[in-house]
């Protein structure tokens, strides 16, 4: 970890040095630019009474350079946005180094508690697993990588080929960097989804009229044959007055047309512009996974490449944008039929690229998710990477640590599940690690089905579904009791294990929204049904009774404890998960502490 820490140190110095000097350099081209304009508004005052041929040579030899600080200026300040972006971005990596996550997005609106385990391990939100991770800077892209975690593979080969491709990224910081501040000088939002549905759209106004192509080069021959006769004075003002009239009416017969055509790609360009950039990123660098080979491919064929494509769709877009432009727009359509022109040009492209422009899309997205993956494998240089099993059921790990509990304080424990069915019983007393230790596992597990590196020195998993049932909440908008909301989930549990399914459980506490007696018999008649399913999972229990049913399942269920240490009147946790049932709880001894007689 101290090299992470002084990676983005020296990249943090680095960057700001960088940052300075363009700060610099661009104050130094804003001073020349000032001192031009006061030395050409000088030099004018003493031409003024010159021929308009010196005072024109004299305007002309300002305005070119003049133009040229511009470009630069506006190249430099570009440089300082991108620059700012990483400098800001290696700033919140080292907060998050420091488990302080808040200047990324956790997507709480994804949060769910109708979720198989999204609420119960604290996947979406603030301090979330979700935001730890998070990188994506596409809408798309975070949509896929909040898929991966709800919805985690199931498939073997699946789970490898992602790990490939995280390792590899892992070890390519400068190019995930490049790609997140690229991303980032465009905030997307969810309104970015109607990009594709633009693109993908049947309309066809213009592109397949042969009258309109005709047309729109027939005008501008015209329009410069007849200003060269013009000039020659071979045709008169009539002759270019009813030219100017016919063009006018030619060019706004289709307003309405060209109108549709904007609105379905206005305000477009920047996101474009953008996407070219990120998919460029793509396309150069030369991966050596299977996974980033073909994301690669996706965007490169025979006949195009996808950067390419898309910067030309945004150059047509950004033509068409002219027409916001009251007074240059008027003056293209009447020499150019300029708005059909790009119509015509916007059309044929759709039609050109209607078959790739999905694929381009969901590559670019996969890839964003990619790449927060990789951040999130840097960050951690301890994870390791899980082994997938082939059969089920597997779980084994040996120092399984939870990836937001600081890694200063945090108790490492190990797990065995090695066959079916097999279930771990796990009491103990308050606070001392049983809910914890269950979040432990769940989100290994669910970060080895997604491809990412675990907090563990060893693992290995078989990829099941995984359900949990650890934060019931009841809700009043439902009319459901907590304890009907937990007969909810155990059905569900129950059901898709009569359907067959494999799956993961992970339960904290059944039935403790019922009374004492039928918690205990409930439980007990719980426990029989999921080994009679075959089942596998971890049930935590203040109930000791559960405890008993080892003696009975002796090869489907194993008993293992937290403790409460009260010495001397005072009250310690180990949090190290040992075997056997737990012999201390501290309930009764908490409340004598805080003045409740017992």
């Amino acid at each position: 970890m101290e090299e992470i820490y002084q990676f983005y140190q020296d990249s943090i110095t680095a960057f700001t040095k960088k940052l300075d000097n363009l700060k610099k350099k661009i104050h130094l081209i804003g001073t020349i630019r000032l001192l031009m304009v006061c030395a050409i508004c000088v030099g004018l005052w003493f031409v003024r009474n010159e021929s308009w041929t010196i005072i024109l040579l004299m305007v002309s030899g300002f305005f070119i350079p003049f133009l040229g600080f511009i470009l630069l200026h506006n190249k430099l300040f570009k440089q300082k946005q991108y620059t700012e972006t990483i400098l800001q971005l290696d700033k919140d990596e080292l907060n998050g180094l420091d488990y302080n996550f808040s200047a990324f997005d956790g997507a709480p609106e994804l949060t769910d508690p109708t979720h198989p385990f999204g609420l119960d391990l604290d996947l979406f939100g603030e301090r979330s697993l979700f935001q730890s991770i998070n990188r994506t800077v596409t809408h798309g892209g975070k949509s896929v990588l909040s898929g991966w975690f709800r919805n985690p593979s199931t498939q073997k080969e699946t789970i490898l080929r992602r790990q490939a491709a995280v390792r590899e990224l892992a070890e390519n910081t400068q190019l995930r960097q490049h790609f997140f501040a690229t991303g980032s000088m465009y905030k997307g939002d969810k309104n970015d989804d109607k990009l594709l549905e633009a693109l993908t759209a049947e309309a066809i106004l213009f592109e397949e009229n042969i009258v309109w192509k005709i047309l729109a080069w027939l005008f501008p021959i015209a329009w410069i044959t007849s200003i060269t006769l013009y000039s020659f004075d071979l045709i008169g003002i009539p002759f270019l007055s009813t030219l100017f009239t016919l063009s006018f009416i030619v060019s706004y017969s289709q307003t309405k047309k060209i109108n549709k055509v904007h609105q379905s790609v206005s305000k477009m360009n920047s996101i474009l512009d953008v996407y070219g950039k990120l998919m460029l990123c793509i396309e150069r660098y030369p991966f050596q996974c299977e996974a980033l080979m073909d994301l690669g491919k996706n965007l490169s064929n025979p006949q195009s490449q996808a950067s390419v494509a898309i910067r030309r769709l945004s150059k047509h877009t950004g033509n068409l944008d002219q027409r916001y432009n009251l007074l240059a727009g008027f003056i293209l359509n009447i020499l150019l039929l300029w708005d059909i022109r790009q119509a015509c040009n916007i059309e044929r492209w759709r039609k050109q690229h209607k078959e790739d422009i999905r694929k381009w899309f969901d590559t670019l997205y996969e890839f964003d998710a990619y790449s927060s993956l990789g951040g999130f494998a840097f960050n951690h240089p301890g994870y390791i990477y899980p082994e997938i099993a082939d059969e089920y059921f597997r779980m084994e790990g040996k120092d399984l640590g939870h990836p937001l509990l600081h890694r200063d304080l945090c108790v490492k424990n190990d797990i065995s599940i090695k066959k079916r069915p097999w279930f771990l019983i796990i009491t103990g007393a308050n606070m001392a690690g049983k809910s914890t230790y269950l979040r432990t596992v769940g989100v290994n597990y669910l970060l080895a089905l997604t491809g990412a590196p675990v907090c563990a020195s060893e693992l290995s998993v078989y990829p099941a579904q995984l359900i949990t049932s650890l934060r019931t909440a009841d809700s009043l908008v439902n009319h459901e009791s907590y304890f009907f909301a937990e007969l909810k989930r155990l059905k569900m549990i129950i059901d898709r294990l009569a359907e067959g399914k494999e799956l993961f459980i992970i339960l904290d506490e059944i039935l403790k929204g019922t009374n004492s007696v039928d918690k205990q018999k409930g439980s007990l008649a719980l426990m029989k049904q999921l080994i009679s399913y075959k089942a596998c999972g971890i049930i935590a229990t203040h109930d000791l009774v559960l405890g008993t049913l080892e003696d009975e399942f002796p090869d489907q269920l194993k008993n293992y404890r937290f403790e409460a240490d009260i010495k001397e009147n005072e009250l310690s946790f180990s949090y190290e998960l040992r075997e056997g049932i737990a012999q201390n709880m501290n309930a009764c001894f908490l409340m004598k502490q805080m003045g409740i007689t017992v």
